[in-house]
C-alpha cells in the first residue's frame, strides 16, 4: 500500500491535471460558439443559392455543365479535413482511417499513384506524407483561420484540373457538424457535382447550444418554442425568372459558386466538429479526474485513520506496560 505522502502527491498531481482539462474544456466551448456563429452567418447565402438552383433545375431539368458530367475515373483527388492539434478524442484518428480506406480502395481499383490528397489540417498532412501519399499544397493555416478566399482558390484549382481532365473525381472527407454532441464522419463527392443529391442533403444543425449530453439536447428540442420569423429575413425570391443569355451559361456561373460553398461549408463543419470533440474529450477527462480524486481521497483518509489508530494503540500499549 502506498504511503500517505505518495497518495497526497498523487492527489495534488490529479488536481493539477483536472484544472488543465477543465480550462481546456472552457476554451473549446468558447471556440465552438464562434464556429457555430460562423456557420450561422453562412446559412443565409447557402439558403438563397440553393433556392435559385432548385428553381432553375425545376425550370429546365436538362441543363448541364462540364462540372456535373460523370466520366470514367482514372485519377482521384481527396480533400481531407482534420485539426492542427490533438486532445480531441478520436476526431483525427477517424478521419485518417477513412482516408486510408478510401486511398486503398482506389489504388486497388486504379493502380498506384492514382490518388492525390489535399490535406486541410496538420495531423492528416503529416500522416499522409508518412504513408507516402501524393500530398498537394499546405492548407494547415485554414484550420486556425478559416478564409473564404483560400477555399475559393482551392476549389478553382480542383475545378481547373477536373475541367482539363487531370482528375476525374474529387471527394471530401470531413465531419459534418449536427450538434455539439453529434458529428458525422462524411465522405462526399465534390466533383462532378450531383445537384439533386447536394440540394436534397441533410441540413439539420443545432447551432444554439453547447450542451453535449444527448438527454439534455432532446429536452431542449422538445421544449424549444417555435421561433418567429426574424426581422430583416430575406424575402422569398420570385421564381418567375427571365434567364439571359441562356440557362447553361447561368448554371456555368452558379455551379462553381455552389462548389465554393461546399468546400467552405465542409471547412466550417470540420472546425466546429473539432472543437465539439475536444470539449467532449476534456469533459470526459475532467469527470475521470473527479472520480480518481474521490478514490484517492478515500484511500488517503483510510490510510490516515489506520495511522492514527496504530499510534493510539502504541500509546495505550505503552501506558499499560508502565
Amino acid at each position: 500500500m502506498p504511503s500517505l505522502k505518495e497518495i497526497k502527491g498523487r492527489i495534488a498531481s490529479v488536481n493539477s491535471t483536472r484544472k488543465i482539462t477543465s480550462a481546456m474544456k472552457m476554451v473549446a466551448s468558447s471556440k465552438l460558439h464562434h464556429a457555430q456563429v460562423a456557420i450561422q452567418n453562412m446559412l443565409p447565402y447557402e439558403t438563397m443559392l440553393e433556392h435559385i438552383l432548385k428553381s432553375f433545375l425545376a425550370a429546365e431539368a436538362e441543363a448541364q455543365t462540364v462540372f456535373d458530367q460523370v466520366r470514367p475515373i482514372k485519377r482521384v483527388a481527396l480533400v481531407v479535413f482534420s485539426s492542427n492539434s490533438s486532445l480531441c478524442g478520436g476526431f483525427n484518428a477517424n478521419v485518417i482511417k477513412m482516408m486510408m480506406r478510401t486511398v486503398e480502395a482506389y489504388q486497388n481499383e486504379l493502380g498506384e499513384g492514382s490518388v492525390e490528397v489535399y490535406a486541410v489540417g496538420r495531423k492528416v498532412a503529416e500522416k499522409a506524407r508518412k504513408l507516402g501519399y501524393d500530398v498537394k499544397g499546405d492548407y494547415a493555416a485554414l484550420v486556425d483561420h478559416p478564409n473564404v478566399r483560400e477555399c475559393i482558390d482551392m476549389a478553382m484549382e480542383l475545378g481547373e484540373k477536373f475541367y482539363n481532365g487531370e482528375i476525374d473525381r474529387v471527394e471530401l472527407i470531413y465531419h459534418h457538424f449536427k450538434s455539439a454532441g453529434s458529428q458525422i464522419l462524411t465522405n462526399k463527392t465534390f466533383l462532378p457535382i450531383d445537384l439533386e443529391s447536394e440540394l436534397g442533403r441533410d441540413h439539420e444543425r443545432d447551432l444554439t447550444t453547447n450542451v453535449i449530453t444527448k438527454k439534455a439536447q432532446d429536452y431542449l428540442k422538445q421544449n424549444r418554442r417555435h421561433r418567429e420569423v426574424k426581422e430583416g429575413e430575406v424575402a422569398p425570391l420570385n421564381d418567375n425568372f427571365i434567364v439571359e443569355p441562356d440557362m447553361n451559361m447561368v448554371l456555368s456561373t452558379l455551379i462553381p459558386k455552389m462548389a465554393h460553398l461546399m468546400l467552405y461549408t465542409a471547412l466550417l463543419d470540420s472546425i466546429a466538429s473539432e472543437h465539439a470533440a475536444r470539449m467532449v474529450a476534456m469533459q470526459t477527462a475532467t469527470d475521470n479526474a473527479d472520480e480518481l480524486l474521490r478514490q484517492l481521497n478515500l484511500q488517503y483518509n483510510k490510510g490516515r485513520q489506520q495511522a492514527i489508530t496504530s499510534e493510539l494503540l502504541d500509546i495505550v500499549g505503552g501506558s499499560v506496560n508502565n
